[in-house]
């Protein structure tokens, strides 16, 4: 009887939600930078210039990690993770910014705004996540390194690699869903030169509370618990090396912690201004929203190679060596 009532009623419940009529645009309209429009063609050799650098210094981490046998080991195969996430950032923002600076091509389909929109935001968690796991290895290394290759056992950097990815693409799918459910009916014009998931909610003219909550509890169970781990494993590897007596190494302790601490603050500094920017910055010139935007998707992908080059000993001396071998 109540599988009756059930199969009788539930067409009629869930009839008004399919019934409401659903207005995709067939294109947004992408921003370059406001105000500076003429100045494209000139704006677009920095931009060149940074993309070349970060690519070709993430696939340069990739394919000495790769190729050297004595980095293989599981700070090395976690920063190979990190120049992926970086790697695949820098490739998601690619294509659309060099459209509009070299062509002023600004249009972009809704589908492939959520194609994009995916890929960025999938890849941003997924380096948020690198970076905790990283943080992680050097907890073990410095509080517990007679244990640290017995922990960080080959199968385990696997598995946890995968479940980076899962974790990274899982959480996106629903948020995507929620907003291929709303009308845009308003102006179709973005404020970026790429998709981004609140610039694009902006625009619509249905209730998208649900949509706000939701990606809000997706970025605080993700970057957001990401950030306090990181801060908690920092705190304990403090504690464990201010208990070295000798000044020599704690000095070596801290040393190795360098290059990551540059990394996470390269990270989440432009991510939370960004987010600040997007929730409170309502009046804020569009140039602001701009410039924070592309130093959140274009800064950490530059820089993480730059300051793991410098800072690693190892990776230096592989990078020395290969250049070395192909002028020989």
């Amino acid at each position: 009887m109540v599988l009756f009532l059930l199969g009788s009623w539930l067409p009629l419940l869930i009839m008004p939600f399919f019934n409401q009529s659903i207005f995709h645009p067939a294109v947004f309209l992408l921003t370059g930078i406001p105000g500076f429009e003429s100045y494209h063609a000139w704006l677009s050799i920095p931009f060149c210039c940074l993309y070349a650098i970060a690519i070709s210094g993430n696939g340069m981490i990739l394919f000495v990690i790769l190729t050297e046998s004595s980095l293989h080991e599981p700070m090395y195969y976690f920063l190979s993770m990190l120049s992926f996430t970086d790697l695949g950032l820098c490739l998601s923002t690619l294509v659309t910014m060099l459209r509009i600076f070299w062509f002023n091509a600004q249009e972009i389909s809704f589908d492939a705004c959520i194609s994009q929109m995916f890929f960025i935001h999938g890849f941003t968690f997924m380096e948020s996540s690198v970076l905790l796991v990283m943080a992680f290895d050097r907890f073990i290394a410095i509080c517990n390194p007679l244990r640290y290759a017995t922990i960080l056992t080959n199968s385990r950097i696997i598995k946890v690699g995968f479940a980076i990815v899962i974790r990274g693409t899982t959480a996106l799918v629903p948020l995507l869903l929620l907003l291929k459910r709303l009308s845009f009916c308003r102006s179709h014009v973005l404020h970026h030169s790429y998709c981004f998931h609140p610039d694009v909610m902006k625009l619509s003219c249905t209730d998208t509370k649900i949509n706000s909550a939701f990606g809000l509890a997706i970025v605080i169970s993700t970057a957001g618990i990401d950030s306090v781990l990181i801060l908690l494993s920092y705190v304990l590897i403090i504690h464990s090396v201010l208990s070295i007596a000798s000044p020599k190494e704690r000095k070596k302790a801290f040393g190795t912690c360098v290059s990551h601490i540059s990394a996470v603050a390269i990270f989440y500094i432009p991510m939370i201004s960004l987010s600040l920017v997007h929730r409170f910055g309502k009046h804020a010139p569009p140039l602001v929203h701009t410039l924070i935007a592309n130093v959140y998707l274009l800064i950490p992908p530059v820089m993480n190679p730059i300051i793991y080059s410098v800072k690693t000993k190892q990776i230096r001396k592989a990078v020395l060596k290969i250049f070395l071998s192909k002028l020989i």
